[in-house]
């Protein structure tokens, strides 16, 4: 997905030489191509269709995936390395999908015209919400003045430093209830960046910057989600686990009309028969798979947001014990910022957007 010009002083996948392109968008095409994108664009129909031959084959190849995905994402973060693989395995995951439905599912006749429009419109709001995602998470910069006066500003106690960065802290009024905790707080310095930011932004050792409320390091859209993205990234989830628990339920309709919705999935007589059948109720477990993955991260990040907690905050409390565990584990609640429920909610809702916040100058390509 192409979201900005593709030149600039520093770019996302570091060590590729600049093809002087008067196109930005082919250029950019061109600059980022990644071997690791062969594997989803060419790997991933292919595993597909061997485990549509048999139903042991389906059980081999769809248990085996998520392990090497799980492994391939443990070795990209023990690295902090940059990879588009799961973008375009997401990306490609939603259009593949999408394809099948249309070339295998709709010409059975089951699927009205109502059911093609709600799916085709989830899907592209999938893709526009991915869209305002990339445009940046809100990074923390400092103007040129600040910069020269970082050099003499280096012994001074944190909580002096917070003039030094008022280019960062948004003047809109929507913006304002946000920013009343961070200006009674103390500023710190990053250590990497050697930049003042304001409390709850954090440095990503993956991309390389300082983030506002930095909440994570997101691998499926290689990016990360803070301050100016962090809802979109939740509309990203809602709409596309909406869209594919609707899709599913269609596919699974059509392929085993005389089945309960609850049991197709795992009895369906004569699915085997006919290769196309076969076919689209094995990605219909592919899909059951991944909607089940993003369905959990989807209950953390509500979770998260209901008790007012970042990810990189619950880590950070892990590792020093300094928060509790609330509902079986699956939130770390710090007390720190959280207001109760409403408020939590009604402050994440209203948070500043991505044009109130200072934009970087890193080009965002894909």
């Amino acid at each position: 997905m192409i979201l900005h010009f593709c030149f600039g002083n520093k770019r996302w996948l570091k060590g590729k030489p600049q093809t002087g392109c008067h196109s930005p968008v082919l250029g950019a095409m061109i600059e980022n191509l990644e071997i690791s994108m062969v594997p989803a664009l060419v790997l991933l129909p292919l595993l597909l269709r061997v485990a549509a031959l048999h139903y042991l084959l389906g059980v081999i190849i769809l248990t085996a995936l998520p392990v090497l995905i799980l492994w391939y994402y443990y070795a990209t973060h023990r690295k902090r390395r940059r990879t588009i693989f799961f973008l375009t395995l997401s990306l490609y995951s939603l259009i593949y999908m999408y394809y099948l439905f249309i070339t295998e599912i709709l010409p059975r006749g089951d699927i009205s015209q109502l059911q093609l429009c709600t799916v085709t419109s989830g899907m592209l709001l999938t893709i526009i919400f991915l869209i305002r995602t990339k445009r940046g998470p809100g990074f923390v910069r400092t103007s040129s003045d600040d910069t020269h006066c970082q050099g003499q500003e280096v012994n001074k106690d944190p909580s002096q430093l917070k003039g030094s960065v008022q280019s960062v802290v948004p003047s809109s009024g929507s913006a304002a209830e946000q920013w009343t905790q961070i200006q009674t707080a103390k500023w710190s310095r990053c250590p990497v960046c050697k930049i003042v930011r304001p409390p709850r932004a954090g440095h990503c050792r993956t991309c390389g910057y300082c983030v506002l409320r930095l909440d994570h390091h997101c691998i499926w859209i290689n990016s990360c989600v803070g301050l100016a993205n962090h809802r979109s990234f939740l509309l990203t989830l809602l709409v596309f686990l909406v869209t594919s628990l609707y899709g599913i339920s269609l596919v699974l309709r059509s392929l085993c009309p005389r089945q309960h919705l609850m049991t197709a999935l795992f009895y369906c007589p004569g699915v085997y028969g006919q290769y196309s059948t076969s076919l689209c109720f094995t990605c219909a477990w592919y899909s059951s798979i991944v909607t089940g993955g993003l369905l959990y991260l989807l209950v953390l990040q509500v979770l998260n947001i209901s008790f007012n907690v970042t990810e990189r905050e619950a880590q950070l409390a892990l590792r020093n014990k300094t928060g509790q565990r609330r509902l079986c584990g699956l939130v770390m609640d710090t007390g720190e910022y959280s207001r109760g429920f409403y408020h939590n909610w009604l402050q994440f809702l209203t948070m500043t957007d991505a044009s109130v916040i200072p934009r970087s100058t890193h080009t965002d390509v894909v």
